[in-house]
C-alpha cells in the first residue's frame, strides 16, 4: 500500500478517528487548528485529488515541497504519498513544486517540467492574490475537490518515497524512530522541528504518525509560551 495508506489506515477507525491528530500554532500570527484523523485524512483526499486531476500526478512522480512545517504541509505530503509520488528536496529536476507564497519566484526558476502549485497557508483558506499564470492556486482549487480519494492502482512498497528510500523503507524507519522516541498512542507531542531535511521529516511528523500520536505542531515559536501550550495541550514529549 502507499505510504499514506499505511500510515493513515489506523488513524481512521472509529476509536481514534475523532480525537486531535494535528494541532497546529503560529505563534507570530497567533493561529490555532486542529485537525482530527477525519479532517487530516479529507485533507488529504482533497489535495490526492487536486494534484491528480488538475496536475496530473502519477505514480513516480517526483514532488519538491518548498513549504514550512505546517498542517497544510502535512495535507500535501500525505496526499503526494498517496498519489504515489516521491518527496524530493531538491525541486531542480522536479516534475512539481509545492511552495508558499513567498517561494513563487524560487519554485518557477527551478524549472519543474509539471509547474508549480502555490500554498497561501492562510486559516481562513485566502488564495495567493497576482499568482503567474500557469500557478496553481492550491487555496482555490482544493476546496472543489472531493473528500476522498481511491488510487488508480496500487502502489506498491518498493516505490519510491523520499529521496530514494522506497515506501518500506520510509514507514520503517518512522516506526523504528517512534520506538526509540518512546512514542505511543497515548503522547501528545509538542515539536518545533522543522520538515525541511528527511530526519526533521522522519521525527517531527512521520514517527508521531507511525506511532499514532498526537502531533501539537509550533511554527514561530515564542519560547516563553511554549511551557503554557505543553500544559493546556497536555503534551507528553517535546521535540525540537
Amino acid at each position: 500500500m502507499s505510504l499514506t495508506a499505511a500510515l493513515l489506515g489506523p488513524l481512521r477507525t472509529p476509536s481514534v478517528a475523532a480525537r486531535p491528530l494535528i494541532t497546529f500554532y503560529d505563534d507570530a500570527t497567533g493561529e490555532r487548528v486542529e485537525l482530527s484523523g477525519t479532517t487530516t485524512a479529507n485533507w488529504a483526499a482533497k489535495a490526492a485529488n487536486l494534484l491528480r486531476e488538475e496536475c496530473d500526478v502519477e505514480p513516480g512522480a517526483r514532488i519538491a515541497p518548498l513549504l514550512p512545517a505546517h498542517w497544510q504541509t502535512a495535507a500535501v505530503l500525505l496526499a503526494a504519498w498517496w498519489c504515489g509520488a516521491e518527496v524530493v528536496r531538491d525541486p531542480a529536476g522536479a516534475d512539481w513544486v509545492l511552495c508558499d507564497a513567498d517561494r513563487v519566484d524560487v519554485a518557477l526558476a527551478s524549472g519543474p517540467s509539471g509547474g508549480v502549485v502555490a500554498l497561501s497557508l492562510d486559516a481562513f483558506g485566502k488564495g495567493v492574490p497576482g499568482l503567474p499564470a500557469g500557478v496553481v492556486d492550491f487555496a482555490t482549487e482544493v476546496r472543489l475537490q472531493g473528500d476522498d480519494f481511491e488510487p488508480w492502482e496500487q502502489i506498491p512498497d518498493s516505490a519510491a518515497a523520499l529521496d530514494g528510500a522506497t515506501v518500506a523503507e520510509v514507514l520503517a524507519a518512522a516506526r523504528s524512530r517512534a520506538a526509540e522516541l518512546g512514542l505511543s498512542r497515548s503522547d501528545r507531542v509538542l515539536s518545533t522541528l522543522e520538515w525541511d531535511t528527511d530526519e526533521g521529516l522522519r521525527d517531527g511528523l512521520l514517527a508521531v504518525l507511525a506511532a499514532e500520536a498526537s502531533l501539537v505542531q509550533v511554527r514561530n515559536p515564542d519560547e516563553a509560551a511554549l511551557e503554557r501550550k505543553a500544559a493546556t495541550e497536555r503534551t507528553t514529549v517535546r521535540l525540537g
